[in-house]
């Protein structure tokens, strides 16, 4: 999200191909094996500078992307319809430079479209050799349910992962979405692990708050809880300043500790943000540090799952990755 710098999403960065390929090297030299993009982010500038990026070294990575939003005036221009998932693949490929989409997700759910419908054109990717595996991202757990029971049915493509919002100040997945996906074998892919920067440690107790930043830019609907925030960000700050490390990147470290998370999307605007964020895969916190961060950042259970553990918990354990 941090290629290509037009639209609303400049914000979260305007990196061309030079610089993006200077990021990719550093994330290769690491271990990183899979970049993540959408056709929407900077209207598929993203895409054209990864794919520029990756020239010479597209077969060593694994490319994702995704395809939903609007792309272009037309009715047809937006969704998850066969028509629209189709032509947004193949644009897709072209901006890529590709002939094959290694992860291609749907990108929100489509409540007009049938789910039929849609993993019907998935199944006419895939056996075009056009998309190897298909994922979904921002669905309900119910939705991302729905989908696969109807691929064990008819033997269409079935998600594999589930690309969600997920961090110490966005807890709300641990309820249905990832006890969902550890049930069907749906991999989690956990994006904004320091919430657009709010848990970068730069916003602390004592310093003012920001009047905009990505997060407004983007035009998400979040409220903030500030008190909330300070105190979770108290808390890595004082581990990260007894570790040796920043609290970034003991943010990104809690994520990837848990077991339900199967990767960890990182975006960075420049190569100091870059290394930073990498490190945290170099350590792991401990039990204590874990224990001190699930109860700082914890969230009231929603119904049903209050009334479940309180009066039958005994044939209902929580998750070890729940625990808070």
């Amino acid at each position: 999200m941090t290629f290509g710098g037009k639209g609303r999403h400049a914000a979260m960065g305007s990196l061309g191909v030079e610089q993006a390929s200077r990021l990719v090297d550093i994330a290769i030299e690491h271990g990183v094996t899979l970049f993540d993009t959408a056709d929407i982010y900077s209207e598929g500038m993203a895409e054209e500078v990864l794919g520029g990026a990756l020239k010479g070294r597209r077969h060593g990575v694994q490319i994702a992307t995704k395809a939903f939003s609007r792309m272009g005036p037309g009715p047809n221009d937006l969704g998850l319809a066969r028509q629209h998932l189709i032509a947004a693949c193949e644009a897709s490929l072209r901006r890529l430079a590709t002939d094959y989409i290694d992860l291609y997700q749907a990108h929100s759910m489509d409540s007009i479209t049938p789910m039929e419908e849609t993993l019907g054109a998935f199944d006419t990717l895939v056996r075009q050799g056009k998309v190897r595996y298909i994922g979904c991202s921002n669905f309900s757990a119910w939705h991302t349910m729905k989908a696969v029971g109807i691929a064990d049915r008819t033997g269409l493509p079935r998600y594999i992962s589930q690309q969600i919002q997920y961090s110490l100040l966005i807890r709300e997945a641990e309820f249905e979405l990832i006890p969902m996906g550890l049930d069907q074998g749906v991999g989690v892919m956990a994006w904004s692990p320091l919430m657009f920067g709010l848990l970068s440690g730069k916003i602390h107790r004592g310093a003012p708050q920001p009047t905009g930043g990505r997060l407004a830019a983007l035009g998400a609907p979040i409220k903030v809880d500030w008190e909330r925030l300070y105190k979770i960000v108290d808390v890595t700050i004082a581990i990260a300043g007894a570790r040796g490390a920043t609290p970034a990147q003991v943010a990104i470290n809690w994520v990837r500790s848990k077991p339900c998370v199967d990767t960890v999307i990182l975006g960075a605007r420049n190569e100091e943000q870059l290394r930073d964020n990498l490190a945290a895969a170099e350590w792991e916190l401990t039990a204590e540090e874990m224990a001190r961060l699930d109860e700082v950042s914890a969230v009231p259970q929603p119904y049903p799952n209050w009334h479940q553990q309180t009066w039958a918990a005994a044939r209902n354990p929580r998750l070890p990755s729940m625990r808070a």
